[in-house]
């Protein structure tokens, strides 16, 4: 979960608290993802326990995440409404605000991060002069844009996302050949995500606090600005192309280049060239070490004990393992940390010769290198698709590996 989004959750949970609301009610969550645990990690550490995580996802039925069963939706309608609290932290908090009125739930509904208020229905006054006055906040940062990069092409990226800017940038000169667009800029929410674009371009990089940048985007969108594109799947930027999931498997990288930037299936994405060499390279042993990565974002996490399998399995065989590690993450019990430079992470794997994470950003980051990549696949379907993650994250190159209940790692 991103850092501010984290914080704003946690201001929002301690306003919650204090107006002794969470003591006289019954805590439902709402949708199982990286967010709602941490959600449930902050209700314990305050001594309150969720009573369930409502989800749509069948397959989630009756599993149980730190003691906390996973229920569908109408299980709230058990308890009374005027006891219960539904606590909602994902991105879909309107249609499951929605979903939850339309089963007859009448109790309370709280959102506890505002991810982006596109999806706010309403043409109440105070709405209305509430979105103005965000689109002029927007249409000031693309004021300024302007001025700072006068006959630039605008790229923008909304969210902190390493493999959506990867994919982005694969494609993105193609797009720009098109439309005989030369000189451009990226705007992107975070450090990391510069550091993406910086591997495949020396062009300007804009580096935009969240809610800046997400103003931006909505004075860009209103204002239909010819000289600006959102570079995103979702709505309500480029295209809907989203909603084709519900009919049909298409991996994310196909998304990108079909959907986004409109290019023919075959187009060939292009690589990162602008890799540095790690400065430490020899206290790694050669070929015989192992690069785990952990942690990720927007996915839920792995068991612990998956990880202490393979870690252990590799200990034994006497390789060297390593965490990637960045900010205040611990490494993996067993392993010694390290942090490289998002540019200097392809030579770290290549010199360790292999690289095992779970399927996030970061193995897009690495796809090209010449070693043993393995990611690995929580066992969840694509937001509400019948598509498991790996049938759209799955990358040419890896061994992509789905983590059941029953999984028992096994080292070819």
């Amino acid at each position: 979960m991103e850092v501010q989004y984290y914080k704003e959750m946690r201001d929002r949970f301690h306003e919650l608290n204090q107006s002794g609301i969470l003591k006289q009610k019954k805590i439902f969550l709402f949708g199982h993802c990286n967010a709602t645990e941490e959600l449930a990690k902050l209700l314990e550490e305050n001594e309150y326990a969720a009573a369930a995580i409502l989800d749509n996802n069948t397959a989630k039925h009756g599993k149980i995440y730190q003691g906390i069963p996973v229920v569908p939706p109408s299980a709230v309608l058990s308890e009374a409404a005027d006891s219960v609290i539904v606590c909602i932290v994902t991105r879909f908090y309107e249609a499951m605000h929605a979903q939850l009125r339309s089963l007859g739930f009448t109790g309370e509904i709280r959102k506890l991060v505002d991810y982006n208020t596109y999806a706010e229905y309403s043409l109440s006054e105070e709405t209305i002069k509430r979105k103005w006055k965000r689109i002029e906040r927007g249409k000031n940062s693309v004021d300024g844009l302007e001025r700072k990069y006068p006959f630039h092409f605008r790229i923008f990226c909304p969210f902190s996302a390493l493999g959506d800017v990867y994919f982005c940038m694969s494609y993105l000169p193609y797009f720009l050949r098109r439309r005989g667009k030369k000189d451009y800029i990226v705007c992107v929410p975070g450090n990391a995500c510069a550091k993406v674009v910086s591997l495949f371009d020396d062009c300007p990089v804009e580096i935009m606090p969240q809610k800046e940048l997400d103003a931006a985007i909505q004075a860009e969108l209103y204002l239909q600005d010819e000289n600006a594109f959102i570079a995103h799947q979702d709505r309500p930027y480029v295209v809907n192309i989203s909603k084709a999931l519900y009919l049909q498997k298409i991996p994310l990288e196909k998304i990108y280049c079909c959907g986004v930037f409109g290019l023919p299936e075959e187009t060939k994405p292009i690589a990162p060239k602008r890799w540095k060499e790690y400065g430490d390279l020899d206290r790694i042993d050669k070929h015989h070490a192992v690069i785990f990565s952990p942690y990720a974002k927007s996915v839920t996490a792995l068991p612990e004990a998956v990880w202490e399998e393979i870690v252990s399995d590799y200990s034994e065989q006497g390789y060297q393992v390593f965490t990637n590690v960045t900010g205040d993450e611990e490494p993996l019990k067993g392993t010694i940390s390290i942090s490289p430079d998002i540019c200097e992470m392809r030579s770290v794997v290549e010199r360790a010769g292999t690289f095992i994470g779970i399927r996030s950003g970061m193995c897009d980051v690495i796809r090209t290198a010449d070693c043993r990549k393995v990611a690995l696949y929580p066992d969840y379907h694509y937001c509400d698709t019948q598509w498991k993650s790996i049938d759209i994250y799955a990358i040419d190159g890896f061994e992509n590996i789905v983590v059941k209940e029953d999984f028992v790692w096994k080292r070819s």
